[in-house]
């Protein structure tokens, strides 16, 4: 798994004063430490503005014209609840402190201040904010760890994919990563988000193929509480909470057609509404796609919007399958071995058979498939190394290749031959297009055939 990095943190800070001086003081004091500022005059704005936008910090004046700044705190939070109010006034009192806390401001700043206690109280809430985000991003990984490997890689190929992400993580351009199903899309996604600016803001990942659509919408965009059946609380949406960090959208591929324009009107205009509201928001947030499917002929059935595609694929990185990366197989089988079967520490690795075995199969699931393999044969094993009769069955050697007219059943030679062109095909759309078949076919075969 690609390790987060720390980075600079920048706040988007909203300033509601209705003295134009102090609106000008803060906004000078809080962009020379290099944060975001939207500064408003009153309540009315302040809410519009939260609305379009989250905010990690709020200044608030206690007293704006005819209104209340302790009036506008829960409206800030329910737009965004992690947001620290920090109220501001010449006229504090233990009083007035208690109640703006128990409204849920977060601190108190009496007028006049100076740009030393701005800079104090903006230090800690960025320190709040940068851990919690990295709680996030922890979590994330926790929910979606499973012995991910690094990408050290031996193969020119993944070399060349690998060094490409990495000059594109210091950009902030949207980014398309090619590959079949199991090569680490997810793996390097992370990485040129852990390698960015925006290292310490959150990852969030969303598998398009996962969600019905309605469900997908929500997870995406948000939604208010009632837009729908079950919607029983507010949702902000991943790219809400994505706020400063990376979005990454897995298999885009399977995008629903109906959601397609709502996607690109965001990486377009970087501008969305959730599901059951009217307000335009806007988010920063950096976009990562991946797919396993060859969108140009998606596009050409009309299953994929020509002008997403061209907005997605501003720069592409494409993933090599296992298959043409020999030189990584047995290395990844070992770093893989090592963290799958730290719980035994008995276990020393594969014995020759086992290794010669890895080293030739042809790996159609790729690095997904090679650690499925290796978790059945640590949990097989009972001695201190892996052999040929811990692998699956498709593992053993044969003498020779069975042939039109073997004493063979249909099924055995249809496994044999969809095993033969998986090998061979770059891709499961041109192994399904070889075989003669739709890729729902294909995706049956394999489970029948534990391929």
């Amino acid at each position: 798994m690609a390790q987060i990095q720390q980075g600079p943190f920048s706040l988007n800070v909203l300033v509601v004063d209705d003295e134009v001086n102090i609106r000008k003081m803060l906004t000078t004091c809080l962009e020379t430490d290099g944060h975001h500022t939207v500064a408003v005059s009153n309540a009315r704005d302040a809410i519009e503005e939260s609305a379009r936008r989250s905010f990690d910090l709020a200044f608030v004046d206690l007293r704006l014209g005819t209104d209340r700044g302790i009036d506008l705190i829960p409206g800030l939070l329910a737009h965004s609840p992690w947001t620290r109010v920090v109220v501001i006034t010449a006229h504090g009192t233990i009083d007035t402190a208690v109640e703006t806390m128990k409204r849920g401001a977060a601190d108190f700043l009496t007028k006049p201040f100076t740009p030393s206690q701005v800079r104090l109280v903006t230090e800690r809430v960025r320190h709040l904010r940068a851990l919690e985000q990295r709680l996030a991003g922890l979590q994330e990984a926790l929910g979606q760890a499973g012995g991910e490997v690094s990408l050290e890689s031996a193969s020119p190929a993944m070399q060349r994919s690998v060094n490409l992400a990495r000059q594109l993580a210091k950009a902030d351009a949207t980014v398309l990563i090619r590959g079949e199903s199991g090569t680490g899309k997810g793996v390097l996604a992370k990485a040129i988000h852990s390698w960015s600016a925006r290292a310490a803001s959150p990852f969030a990942t969303v598998s398009c193929p996962a969600l019905s659509s309605q469900l997908l919408e929500s997870e995406l965009f948000g939604h208010v509480k009632g837009a729908f059946t079950g919607a029983v609380r507010e949702n902000p949406g991943r790219i809400a909470l994505s706020e400063g960090g990376t979005l990454f959208l897995d298999e885009i591929g399977e995008l629903p057609l109906d959601l397609q324009p709502k996607l690109l009107r965001f990486v377009q205009d970087r501008e969305f509404e959730r599901v059951g509201e009217g307000i335009t928001r806007r988010a920063d947030v950096r976009l990562i796609a991946a797919t396993n499917a060859n969108l140009e002929e998606r596009v050409k059935a009309g299953r994929f919007r020509e002008d997403l595609l061209y907005r997605i694929n501003v720069v592409q990185i494409d993933l090599p399958p296992l298959r043409e990366r020999p030189e990584d197989i047995v290395p990844l089988a070992e770093r893989l071995l090592a963290y799958l079967g730290r719980e035994k520490p008995g276990l020393l690795g594969f014995n020759d058979a086992a290794t010669i075995a890895i080293r030739n199969y042809a790996w159609p699931g790729n690095i997904r498939e090679l650690r499925n393999v290796i978790e059945r044969a640590v949990i097989l094993c009972q001695s201190d190394r892996i052999g040929l009769e811990h692998l699956p069955e498709s593992f053993s050697p044969r003498e020779q290749l069975p042939q039109l007219g073997d004493a063979l059943s249909l099924a055995q030679l249809e496994e044999i031959h969809i095993r033969r062109v998986l090998a061979l095909s770059r891709s499961l759309e041109d192994a399904a297009r070889i075989l003669g078949i739709d890729l729902a076919t294909l995706w049956r075969r394999r489970k029948k055939y534990g391929i």
